[in-house]
């Protein structure tokens, strides 16, 4: 099993990096405002479904950017199918991962609270 894994692990890898290619340079939806980086990818055991975690930096709207990625899947995924070259391409599923965001929230109130050190 830990071999099925690691391979699981690199097929995510690499529709990560393609993936963060094809939004970033090959679509040209209107609706797709900001920088978007893809952080994460999840493949089902059967290859069938991925979830692609996106965070989403200075966007027009939030929403709108989404449900613009949403509706490119179809393209999207022709073209992951494209550069990949495995026997399925999966489903892609996106969702929004704000951990970028939550992590300058952090890091923002860790500031606030640390005692300043004079040099």
């Amino acid at each position: 099993m830990p071999e099925n894994q690691a391979r699981l692990g690199r097929i995510e890898e690499e529709y990560r990096k393609e993936l963060s290619q094809i939004i970033g340079y090959g679509l040209k939806n209107p609706n797709v405002t900001g920088l978007i980086s893809v952080t994460k990818v999840k493949v089902s055991n059967d290859l069938k479904y991925a979830k692609v975690y996106v965070s989403i930096l200075n966007a027009k709207n939030l929403k709108d950017t989404l449900a613009g990625l949403k509706k490119s899947s179809g393209f999207i995924r022709s073209e992951l199918a494209r550069r990949v070259n495995l026997r399925n391409t999966p489903e892609l599923v996106f969702e929004l991962d704000d951990s970028l965001e939550y992590g300058a929230k952090i890091d923002t109130i860790l500031k606030e609270i640390m005692p300043r050190k004079e040099d």
